[in-house]
């Protein structure tokens, strides 16, 4: 049986209170992300807590489900598009210097002191959201399992790419990317892309093929797999690749 804490905390990167959910008590640390406009509780409600569930309850696995703000962001219907931009990189703050502090603190504290790298991963917008947090703060993560993502903002900005749109895009920043600290760190890592082919997976399709083009050209090494035409940008088949991957991770 999965132990489920629920939490709400006041971000003062936001200015607003933040709800996620952690699934286990110890064991390797995963932090993933909803599709678009999903919540905390997503994950869970999808059945992929349920995929997860002997990694969880044998202690070699603990699962925080954080929440977006994506429609104050990438989905915003008011505001224009530097204030959406302006907007995520508070959600960034927020992740990166509030929620994975705490992530990692405690996963320390409840694994005897051995400190762990964070497995980061999503489905869809999630899997934006994975891609992206992996590759600019690469010394948090150690593992990428990303599903039918898109890793670019073409689909949200169009051709912004001013300040924080070009440091949002991986597909623009990755590159003109040299920094060897940085590349190592992505080379010393475990990478997973992989998308359908069936329907509503053509986009996906596209940017994780260019994605992987990137990473070969850094050569960075990636497993990235295109699954069947009969594959379908949908939670039943992402459960099946959760499944499936994990077995390898775990």
């Amino acid at each position: 049986m999965v132990t489920v804490q629920y939490r709400k905390e006041y971000s003062s990167a936001l200015g607003r209170e933040m709800e996620y959910k952690v699934y286990g008590n110890r064991g390797k640390p995963m932090l993933v992300f909803p599709t678009s406009l999903g919540r905390f509780y997503q994950y869970e409600d999808s059945g992929m807590i349920q995929e997860l569930s002997p990694w969880i309850d044998a202690g070699k696995l603990q699962v925080w489900a954080c929440d977006s703000i994506d429609e104050e962001t990438f989905f915003s219907l008011h505001w224009n598009v530097e204030d959406r931009i302006n907007r995520h990189e508070q959600y960034n703050a927020y992740i990166i210097n509030e929620l994975i502090p705490h992530i990692l603190w405690e996963s320390q504290h409840n694994n005897n002191g051995h400190e762990q790298k964070i497995l980061i991963s999503g489905c869809s917008m999630g899997a934006y959201y994975s891609g992206n947090f992996f590759f600019r703060h690469p010394h948090f993560f150690d593992t990428l399992l990303a599903q039918s993502g898109v890793y670019s903002v073409q689909h949200f900005f169009g051709d912004h790419r001013h300040g924080a749109s070009y440091y949002n895009s991986p597909l623009d920043y990755l590159p003109g990317l040299y920094d060897e600290h940085l590349l190592n760190q992505y080379r010393n890592s475990r990478i997973i892309l992989c998308c359908g082919q069936g329907a509503w997976e053509d986009e996906m399709r596209y940017e994780t093929d260019r994605l992987h083009q990137i990473l070969q050209q850094k050569h960075i090494p990636a497993r990235v797999e295109f699954w069947g035409h009969d594959v379908d940008h949908d939670w039943h088949w992402w459960r099946k690749q959760l499944r499936y991957y994990m077995s390898s991770l775990m």
